[in-house]
């Protein structure tokens, strides 16, 4: 049974190959897929079958793909992008005939005005169409989202953002891979759309608290209105793009479109998803 994991090099990626080793996957067993397989390096002296894998590449997915019998479908990071290169591994792995493809969406993702949705609904329902059997895992929050904030609350004591009283049920990244790894090797999951969340659902006053935990200095949380933020981020050099893109994503956090969480990631990895300080001290 061999298992290609796309865009392994990646945060994620790495994580969920990680995750697959220590399930007692063999390494042999494991194909990983990277733009640039030299940065793979350590996970091929470990036996792992590191290969070209560029979501630009045609050819290379589908050399990639070919004699996989499950995939991981990461998805990709170029916004505006995606669609198509998502659809290019969904139709390789169609035609090589996989037994399961494993795509990483986002949350409520068919349903939801998140900013992010649009091109992980599209490639959801290119998936359908495909018909190829699949599992879809609607990742909410890392809490490693977060690790700019924390710099910049390490230098100046503040958390600045429009969120209001908006709530994020945050996870570790470590565990939505180790989600992949369980989905990727046991049984019964075909078919399923997981929604998966951390255990709790943080407000940013708890964030701005934890963030003072952990650096061991008072962090204040500056609320700011979405004008506001938009000029300060215009301030300190942000594009209009780039602004608009995150002032849109606090806009969603202010009115509660992540604030959703069953539990669902817990069952799956079988323990508690990792708390928001534990996080935030490996980032610290």
């Amino acid at each position: 049974m061999t298992t290609l994991v796309t865009a392994a090099s990646g945060h994620l990626g790495r994580l969920v190959l990680d995750s697959l080793l220590e399930r007692g996957v063999a390494p042999g067993s494991i194909r990983a897929g990277a733009r640039r397989p030299e940065t793979l390096a350590a996970y091929a002296e470990r036996g792992v079958a590191v290969v070209p894998l560029d979501y630009n590449d045609p050819a290379s997915v589908t050399a990639a793909v070919d004699g996989a019998d499950k995939v991981l479908l990461i998805s990709g990071s170029e916004v505006g992008q995606r669609v198509p290169q998502h659809a290019a591994v969904i139709d390789a792995a169609s035609a090589a005939g996989v037994q399961q493809l494993v795509y990483t969406s986002a949350p409520r993702a068919t349903d939801t005005p998140l900013v992010l949705a649009p091109e992980h609904k599209a490639t959801e329902e290119h998936l359908v169409a495909s018909g190829v059997p699949a599992t879809v895992l609607r990742n909410n929050w890392y809490s490693e989202n977060y690790v700019q904030d924390l710099q910049v609350a390490r230098e100046h004591g503040v958390l600045p953002t429009s969120t209001g009283d908006g709530r994020v049920p945050s996870a570790a990244r470590a565990d939505f891979a180790e989600a992949a790894a369980v989905v990727l090797t046991t049984d019964g999951h075909v078919g399923q759309v997981y929604e998966l969340a951390g255990d709790v659902s943080w407000d940013f006053a708890t964030l701005a608290s934890t963030m003072s935990e952990v650096l061991g200095r008072d962090v204040q949380l500056q609320q700011l209105s979405p004008e506001e933020r938009a000029a300060q981020l215009e301030q300190v050099g942000l594009d209009a793009g780039t602004v608009g893109f995150v002032t849109a994503l606090e806009g969603n956090i202010r009115d509660g479109v992540l604030d959703h969480t069953d539990g669902t990631l817990s069952r799956l990895i079988g323990h508690p998803t990792t708390p928001l300080v534990d996080s935030l001290r490996a980032l610290a």
